[in-house]
């Protein structure tokens, strides 16, 4: 109930902009659209502190896991799915399209999982399915286990090529 009082005070402030900008005269529309601006960045700036309040409400960095993907060159591998395990229960998937990967192969960095994990020992699978060498169909896995504190773990799961080996690497580290 709590989260639908911001919203409903962002809706009567939309609206009460609506009702005022019918009512006034054509002749002050200039400092009327100035207010509207100046309106439309508060409601903006609201919404941004609106999310970052319900993300650390919704995941606190005592209990926060972040999983993030990333690729280099890709010439041993092409990318279909990634499926995500954290302790053995399947939290994330994800299939991917050419834009997708094109985007990964460029440097750039998916974030597959945010969510809460119990303090402790704790373990992130993470099952990449594509073609691998020649064409053929490849699935391999990558596994961490780490130890969850009371500040946030990043897990890094990245796709490499072995060009000494003519071979796909998969590996997952964790940042604390």
């Amino acid at each position: 109930m709590r989260r639908t009082a911001p919203l409903n005070l962002i809706i009567c402030l939309i609206g009460l902009c609506l009702v005022v900008m019918g009512m006034v005269p054509t002749a002050t529309a200039e400092p009327l659209d100035n207010e509207m601006e100046d309106v439309k960045k508060a409601l903006v700036e609201l919404k941004r502190d609106l999310v970052i309040l319900e993300e650390d409400l919704l995941f606190p960095a005592s209990s926060q896991v972040a999983v993030f993907l990333s690729m280099d060159v890709g010439e041993f591998f092409q990318l279909d799915a990634v499926t995500l395990k954290i302790n053995g229960k399947q939290v994330a998937h994800h299939l991917y399209t050419e834009k997708q990967v094109d985007a990964l192969y460029r440097g750039g960095v998916q974030k597959l999982f945010i969510g809460n994990v119990r303090q402790g020992k704790n373990r992130v699978t993470a099952f990449f399915t594509g073609r691998g060498p020649s064409g053929r169909d490849y699935r391999r896995a990558a596994s961490v286990d780490f130890d969850k504190t009371f500040e946030p773990a990043f897990v890094e799961l990245a796709i490499t090529d072995s060009s000494a080996r003519y071979q796909p690497d998969f590996h997952a580290a964790v940042a604390n």
